[in-house]
């Protein structure tokens, strides 16, 4: 029973730092206590421990809560340790090539985290999650995902967010499908009006997703007719990056020339 409730307690704490993923810089503990669906006391005792552990802190003026230095030491040794420091020359140069947005994104539970690339907004981080189902960076994460991450069912409920989304979990496992057999996903005006995205797989070893590259523009400068152009920048890209960001070990066999 103890260890029942400290996984509960563990999973509540975590669970506070995910409220600030949607791109909240600050929290007030109510609206904590409300997306946790916990009682004022109960979130007050998280958030002060947390804030104990350098994982919160709180603002002096308003008493609200904002992520702490713990969580920033911790993304910069992910950030460096995945080697994603030395990426950005890439993603600038298929930037510059294709006059388009490049992201670079992984996957964590029912969203594409976006670690890199021209669509975050620097000041307020806005942007940094993407539904799986409606992005072509989500359709890659889920088309290679490895054995056992391919659940749809465990995505939930498809919204709508716009009328070109795939909403039924049947026909998103079809276009996942189309996807593996193109070798590279589109996402054709299905998360916004007037966007088109293509994304490859960064692969590894055993042809499992690592990370999803996407380039995105408008339907027309990513036309019909200049797909296969777009794409195959994209893969070129997608091949250095195996090399930056992949063990030695666990990156794909290169092919000759």
């Amino acid at each position: 029973m103890a260890a029942e409730g400290g996984v509960q307690a563990v999973r509540r704490a975590i669970g506070i730092l995910d409220c600030f993923g949607g791109g909240d810089a600050s929290l007030s503990l109510s609206d904590l206590s409300r997306r946790m669906e916990l009682s004022t006391s109960t979130t007050h005792r998280l958030a002060r421990t947390l804030s104990g552990m350098g994982f919160l802190e709180q603002e002096a003026r308003t008493g609200h809560y904002r992520l702490g230095p713990s969580v920033t030491e911790l993304g910069q040794l992910s950030f460096h340790r995945r080697g994603l420091h030395r990426i950005a020359p890439e993603l600038a140069e298929l930037a510059r090539v294709t006059s388009a947005t490049v992201d670079l994104a992984v996957r964590n539970e029912r969203h594409a985290v976006i670690l890199a690339g021209g669509s975050l907004n620097p000041d307020s981080g806005a942007g940094l999650r993407r539904p799986l189902h409606s992005t072509a960076l989500g359709k890659v994460l889920l088309a290679w995902a490895p054995e056992g991450r391919a659940d749809l069912r465990a995505l939930g409920p498809l919204p709508a967010l716009t009328g070109r989304t795939i909403v039924d979990h049947e026909e998103l496992r079809a276009e996942l499908r189309r996807v593996r057999e193109a070798g590279y996903a589109l996402n054709d005006e299905e998360s916004h009006d007037g966007i088109r995205t293509i994304a490859v797989p960064v692969l590894d070893r055993a042809d499992h997703v690592r990370y999803a590259l996407a380039v995105r523009s408008t339907p027309r400068v990513m036309s019909e007719a200049r797909l296969g152009w777009f794409v195959a920048h994209g893969r070129a890209c997608a091949r250095a990056l195996e090399v930056l960001l992949l063990p030695p070990a666990e990156r794909r066999p290169r092919i000759p020339d």
